[in-house]
């Protein structure tokens, strides 16, 4: 028999943890003591093997030191949006009334407020990954009020989306935080974006110290734990019985064991055969054989348990199944005894999360449905959203219900609205299982495919595409419905066929506001498509289109901005250019509509006008444009693409203005930016075409290289244009690196698609002066009719950058008075430009060639403020070389 001083059996699982609970005590001294700003634990390890109990030894060792908010992940609750982070930070959230919230939290507190459930969401779709880095300072604000502060995680493996994404980028910027994070969960139970996820926080820790994985106990630390519990009459051949039959997993130990002192159990050899059927009942069949065995009332209460998932509560469960409240605590206490649940009527859960699975999977699939359905009415009945309802609404059987459809589509608006587009696309899947009414169905399809379009392109594709094929958009919502197929698919790539359903449907409508906005999208996505099949017929057709507007709505002067872009890419007169982007804007801001949050209008849009400045030589123009950009997505929480494309063209600014260090910053957040959002996108080719173009400027040859190769920087190109020109981008890398040929046959093909599609801005894309300088060695002939060429687009274009660009090139050609001639006028034009880089280039060399100190000192001063640093080191090794130059 047990000794009544036996070892309590709960403290059990923590037999052979002493590096773990070794880490634990250092981690919390060193947070409660001051010695470490915080840190992060991970502990893994299969089911049942002690996780939770380490966790609570956490708890333990920091009471009364610091303050502890704990969360765990559920089963039943992985669709629910922000559920674990809600759960963590529920003792900071009440005690927070909305002025302090608005406080502490700042300018996050739109972002972050309504995932956190604090805060009304706005009436727009929010961009997800700009609520992760709302919840990531938001947390790091409560962090410091509640300091020290240990945050523990449970069952990280059965956390949400949302939160798992939360906590990816928590764990990654704990350095400065006086928090200590802990995390448990199970290996190789997390799949696909979960998983990578937590592998996440697994590289945030530190292998063998901040990073466990938690084993079964050995034989000996059984023996040990069973004469613990049972008394030292254990026997040998007993103990090793038991760590057979459990395999020395410590919940299956410690559960057994409880079992043998609670059937009075003589711990020897003779009733050592009993402890497999034993075992056997606290599992899988054995265990649901143990709760049929509690009766119908234990039974149905331990099954609306398992539905509910979590906050459940006596009457709650008992209201699910329809018992009174004596059968109901009857149940509950019936349950207790049998080690299934624990806690008080008014916070019931399971002993162990195993326990919660073998129910749930228990419940007959007709009276699991019933029960979500019935939490579904409970939910909505105390008046709670219809998000919260729609995790027991997904569970529910199809059965052509319009209501359903109706509050599934409810809750998918508010699953956007507080940035969980994943949730929402859940909720609209399964409205369309209901399936919805004839008249609705086409409506649900196009909510799904706008529902995909942040996180799955493909999806969207489809869902449209099925949308437009059906009856039932309305006019404006069918429009709608075409612009963000089109959307999707140059987002895939697939600029042609965008192009090709733009064309469809603007053909098939009457003219009118719908008809020209599908023209002005049709010929944005023909602007920026580099195989396209007859550039001048468009550019023509365009030309003609925009000659007569006014700008007198967004869809007039969507297509004054794609006539601007247009010629900018070919070059026509710059001031053409500049008074076309004018007439778009409403005294000389972005129209209402027009904006960079507005979604009938895609950014791509404004990116044209901002680069059609900037490529005009209105850079004030421009960068007020895109700094603009920066800012609304910034206070908006927009930080996932659209961030990262704003950071590339604020950086591409500095570059052209010459700030070559501020436009490096800008870049490589921007790829940084990117990465977060996926891989090898669109946006990824523009910042690293910037990047590469401007550490060449910077002299910093193997930083570009560096930068070329991450991001696979060459051909094949994408269909869509890259600004700058990625191939006189990349020759420009190759001519740099000695790599002459490679270089030719890289500007020779850019030389090619120039002539196909019409595009000669010499600034946009200087493959002429490339070339020219590559080939002048051995044909001569050929560099001086580029040279030529490439200057009468210049002056055709008429800005002074192109024009002492093109003069600069000539003189890199000539040689003697003739070359130094052409520099000077080089300089003259450049210095008015305000391209403070290209001016330093063009001092340096025309300093050079006159043999003029002072100029050359003139050039090295600007080649030092722009952060030119090789060609700041060749103006100060000439200067050293030529002491007694005028």
């Amino acid at each position: 028999m047990a000794r009544e001083n036996a070892q309590a059996v709960p403290s059990g699982a923590l037999w052979e943890r002493d590096a773990e609970l070794a880490a634990v005590s250092a981690a919390v001294d060193g947070l409660c003591e001051g010695h470490d700003t915080g840190g992060l634990l991970v502990f893994t390890g299969e089911a049942g093997i002690g996780k939770t109990a380490v966790l609570g030894e956490v708890e333990r060792v920091a009471a009364g030191r610091c303050t502890v908010w704990t969360a765990r992940g559920g089963e039943t609750v992985t669709s629910v949006p922000f559920h674990v982070v809600r759960q963590l930070l529920q003792p900071a959230l009440v005690s927070l009334g909305p002025v302090e919230a608005r406080e502490y939290l700042g300018d996050w507190y739109e972002i972050a407020g309504p995932a956190l459930g604090i805060a009304q969401p706005g009436g727009r779709q929010v961009d997800p990954q700009g609520v992760v880095d709302g919840l990531v300072a938001a947390v790091s604000r409560l962090v410091m009020l509640h300091w020290p502060l240990i945050l523990v995680i449970d069952d990280a493996h059965w956390a949400d989306q949302e939160s798992l994404r939360w906590l990816a980028a928590f764990a990654e910027r704990l350095d400065d935080l006086p928090v200590l994070l802990v995390v448990a969960h199970r290996d190789g139970e997390a799949t696909g974006d979960s998983a990578r996820h937590l592998e996440t926080v697994g590289r945030a820790a530190r292998p063998g110290t901040s990073l466990a994985t938690l084993t079964a106990f050995t034989p000996d630390a059984t023996a040990g734990l069973t004469r613990a519990t049972l008394g030292e009459g254990a026997d040998d051949p007993f103990c090793r019985e038991v760590w057979a039959v459990t395999g020395g997993n410590p919940y299956e130990t410690v559960e057994l064991l409880a079992k043998v002192r609670a059937a009075g159990m003589e711990p020897v050899e003779s009733t050592a055969g009993a402890l497999r059927e034993l075992n056997a009942k606290a599992r899988g069949r054995g265990l649901v054989a143990t709760l049929e065995g509690l009766g119908t009332d234990a039974t149905k209460l331990a099954w609306s348990a398992a539905v509910l998932g979590t906050n459940i509560t006596l009457r709650l469960a008992a209201e699910l199944t329809g018992l009174g409240t004596e059968d109901a605590a009857h149940g509950a206490r019936l349950l207790r005894e049998a080690r299934i649940l624990t806690g008080g009527d008014d916070a019931l859960e399971f002993v162990h999360p195993l326990i919660a699975t073998a129910v749930y999977q228990s419940v007959p699939a007709a009276a699991r449905t019933a029960l979500h359905g019935q939490a579904a009415w409970a939910v909505t009945r105390s008046g709670r959203s219809a998000a919260e309802a729609s995790r027991h609404l997904l569970e529910v059987h199809p059965d052509d219900d319009p209501e359903i459809v109706d509050q599934l589509r409810r809750a998918a608006r508010e699953h956007l609205a507080v940035g969980a587009p994943e949730a929402a696309y859940r909720c609209l899947e399964r409205a369309l299982a209901e399936p919805p009414l004839p008249e609705t169905h086409a409506t649900v399809l196009y909510e799904l495919g706008c529902a995909a379009l942040l996180t799955s392109p493909n999806g969207t594709v489809a869902h449209l595409r099925a949308a437009l094929a059906m009856d039932g958009l309305e006019p404006g919502t069918r429009t709608d419905a075409v612009c963000r197929l089109s959307q999707a698919l140059v987002h895939l790539g697939h600029v042609s066929e965008a192009v090709q359903t733009i064309g469809r449907e603007a053909a098939r409508l009457e003219p009118g506001p719908d008809r020209m906005r599908l023209q002005a999208v049709h010929y944005m996505w023909e602007g920026i498509h580099t195989g396209e099949a007859d550039a001048l017929e468009r550019s023509r057709v365009l030309r003609e289109i925009a000659q007569p507007l006014t700008g007198r709505d967004n869809s007039e002067r969507a297509l004054l901005i794609l006539r601007a872009f247009d010629a900018m890419t070919r070059g026509e007169n710059a001031e053409l250019v500049v008074e076309l982007c004018d007439r778009a804007l409403v005294n000389g801001r972005l129209a209402p509509g027009l904006g960079w949050t507005d979604t009938e209008w895609s950014f791509e849009l404004l990116i044209m006008l901002g680069g059609s400045y900037l490529f005009a030589d209105r850079l004030d123009r421009a960068e007020a444009l895109f700094a603009e950009a920066l800012r609304i997505y910034e206070i908006s929480g927009w930080s996932g693409g659209h961030l990262a494309i704003a950071h590339a063209f604020v950086g591409y600014v500095h570059r052209r203005r010459g700030r070559l260090v501020e436009a490096e910053g800008y870049l490589r957040e921007s790829l940084r930016l990117a990465d977060r959002v996926g891989e090898e996108l669109p946006m990824h080719w523009d910042a690293a075409c910037m990047l590469i173009d401007t550490l060449l400027c910077r002299g910093h040859l193997g930083k570009a290289q560096e930068i070329a190769d991450r991001y696979h920087f060459g051909p094949p190109y994408p269909s869509i244009l890259i600004l700058p020109d990625a191939q006189s981008v990349r020759g420009r890398l190759l001519l740099a690196q000695g790599r002459t040929k490679e270089a030719i046959d890289e500007l020779e093909s850019a030389s090619h698609a120039a002539a196909e599609t019409d595009r000669y801005n010499t600034v946009l894309a200087p493959w002429q002066h490339l070339l020219a300088r590559a080939v002048a060695p051995r044909d001569p002939r050929r560099a001086a009719e580029l040279a030529a060429d490439a200057r009468r687009q210049a002056e055709r274009f008429g800005t002074d950058t192109a024009i002492g660009e093109a003069l600069r090139c000539a003189a890199a050609l000539e040689t003697g008075q003739r070359a130094t001639s052409l520099l000077a006028r080089a300089v003259a034009y450049l210095e008015s430009s305000p391209c403070a880089y290209e001016h330093a280039e063009a001092r340096v060399a025309y300093g050079i060639a006159a043999r003029d100190a002072g100029e050359l000192t003139r050039g090295l001063t600007l080649a030092r403020a722009c952060g030119a640093d090789t060609l700041a080191a060749r103006a100060r090794d000439v200067l050293r070389e030529g002491r007694g130059w005028g």
